[in-house]
C-alpha cells in the first residue's frame, strides 16, 4: 500500500510539473489573451451576426452556435497539449525535457489539465455571450450534458493534440504548422457549420471515424435535430479512447525514433 502511495504521488507531482509549465509559458505569453478572447470572440461574432442578418431560424442558429462554441474550446485545449511539446522546440530545450524521468502520459495530463481550464473559460465566455447577444440558452440540456459534452470536446482535443506532437517528432519542426491546420480539417469534415449527412459519401465517411462529429451530434439532439448516426454518445466515447490509447503508444514510438534518429538533437541546441 505504501509503494502503491509513494507511486501515485510520483506520478501527480511529474503531471503537475508539466502543468505548471504550460500554466507559467501561459501567463507571460500575451498572446494567450488572444487565444482565449480575441480570436474565439471574433469568430463567434462573425458566424452569429451573419446568422442574424440571414434571418436564420432559431433551431438553425442554434445549430450554428453550438458548432462555433464547441469548436473554439477544442481549439484551445488543443493548443495546449501541442504546446507542451511545441514551447521545447521553439526554445531548443527538447532533449532536456525528456532527460528528467518522465513519461509522455505526464506531458499529456498535465497540459491537459491547463487545456481543460483554457477551453473551459471559453466555452463559459462564448455561451454567455450566446445568451446575452443572440438570445441563445446553450444551458437547456442540463448540467449532466453539459459535463458529458465538455468531457468529448476535450478528449477530441487532446487526441488532436498529441497527433500534433507525432508529427512533430516524426518529421521534425516543419509540422508546427498542424497545430491549427488541423482543426480547420475538423471544421470540414466534423460539421460544425452544416450536418455531416450532406457531405459527399466518401467523405462521409471520414466524418464517421471522427469523435467529434458524435458529441455535436448528441448536444444538438437536445435542440430538436435529430442524430445521422445511432448511439452516437458511446460511438464518441469508445472512438476517442480508442484513438488516445494509440496515439499514446505511437506516441512513446515516434519519441523512440527521435532518440535513435538524433531528431531529438536537431530540435535542440
Amino acid at each position: 500500500m505504501r509503494t502503491y502511495l509513494s507511486h501515485l504521488q510520483s506520478e501527480i507531482t511529474k503531471t503537475r510539473a508539466f502543468a505548471f509549465k504550460n500554466w507559467i509559458m501561459a501567463k507571460r505569453n500575451v498572446f494567450t489573451l488572444f487565444e482565449i478572447l480575441f480570436w474565439p470572440t471574433v469568430s463567434f461574432l462573425s458566424v452569429g451576426l451573419l446568422a442574424e442578418f440571414v434571418e436564420l431560424q432559431s433551431s438553425m442558429k442554434a445549430f450554428i452556435l453550438v458548432g462555433v462554441v464547441a469548436m473554439s474550446a477544442v481549439q484551445v485545449c488543443q493548443l495546449d497539449v501541442a504546446y507542451s511539446l511545441l514551447y521545447d522546440v521553439w526554445s531548443k530545450a527538447l532533449k532536456h525535457g525528456f532527460i528528467a524521468p518522465v513519461g509522455t502520459r505526464h506531458m499529456v495530463y498535465g497540459s491537459l489539465f491547463i487545456g481543460m481550464v483554457r477551453g473551459g473559460a471559453v466555452f463559459l465566455i462564448l455561451v454567455g455571450a450566446s445568451y446575452v447577444i443572440f438570445d441563445f440558452n446553450f444551458l437547456i440540456p442540463g448540467a449532466g450534458a453539459i459535463v458529458l459534452f465538455l468531457m468529448g470536446l476535450f478528449l477530441s482535443a487532446t487526441m488532436v493534440g498529441i497527433l500534433v506532437s507525432i508529427l512533430v517528432l516524426t518529421v521534425g519542426n516543419r509540422a508546427e504548422v498542424a497545430a491549427w491546420s488541423l482543426v480547420s480539417l475538423m471544421l470540414l469534415l466534423c460539421g460544425i457549420y452544416y450536418p455531416v449527412s450532406i457531405l459527399p459519401k466518401g467523405i462521409m465517411t471520414i466524418a464517421k471515424l471522427m469523435p467529434l462529429t458524435y458529441f455535436l451530434e448528441y448536444y444538438r439532439a437536445f435542440y430538436g435535430f435529430d442524430p445521422t448516426f445511432s448511439h452516437v454518445l458511446i460511438k464518441g466515447y469508445v472512438m476517442v479512447v480508442i484513438y488516445l490509447f494509440l496515439e499514446m503508444y505511437f506516441m512513446k514510438a515516434a519519441l523512440r525514433r527521435a532518440k535513435r534518429k538524433g531528431i531529438l538533437l536537431k530540435l535542440s541546441e
